[in-house]
């Protein structure tokens, strides 16, 4: 008899404690977008010459142009949030390099919407590789130098 009653009890509970459909909020959709990123890197890279400098060679990285595009570009497709913006169009980063070598400064032009936070997330996939570069010289003797890339991007938006 105890057994009848408590199966009842669980019986009349499932019921009470049950969801109605025709109470649930439809209005609220959720909607996952994905934005797919092409990117193009434009070589030869350029330097910027440091005036007053009689015998300038170019800073270079070590596997060459091509082996620090092919790093870059896997390091955004990476860390980029590009869910946050649509890159579409070209843009030109600045990357200054100091006299040991190492990248102390990324800028980007042109500025867009939402471009403050593209040109932060570039510094910090620059930064990400470990990698130095080898620093440009003038005279025989290192000197902080900047280097010109060109990209293009392509964003596509999707629905998933």
């Amino acid at each position: 008899m105890k057994t009848l009653v408590l199966f009842i009890g669980l019986f009349a509970a499932n019921f009470a404690f049950a969801q109605d459909l025709e109470d649930r909020d439809e209005s609220f959709i959720v909607e996952n977008n994905k934005n797919l990123l092409k990117i193009d890197i434009k070589e030869p890279f350029m330097q910027v010459a440091v005036k007053g400098c009689n015998d300038f060679q170019a800073a270079s990285f070590d596997g060459g142009a091509a082996a620090y595009k092919t790093i870059l570009r896997k390091y955004m497709y990476t860390y980029l949030n590009s869910d946050f913006y649509t890159l579409t169009g070209d843009f030109t980063f600045r990357l200054t390099i100091d006299a040991m070598g190492r990248v102390i400064d990324v800028t980007g032009d042109p500025k867009v919407l939402n471009s403050d936070v593209f040109f932060d997330d570039m510094q910090y996939v620059v930064r990400r590789i470990k990698k130095d570069w080898k620093p440009a010289m003038c005279n025989g003797q290192p000197v902080k130098s900047e280097m010109k890339l060109k990209m293009s991007f392509s964003s596509l938006s999707a629905d998933m």
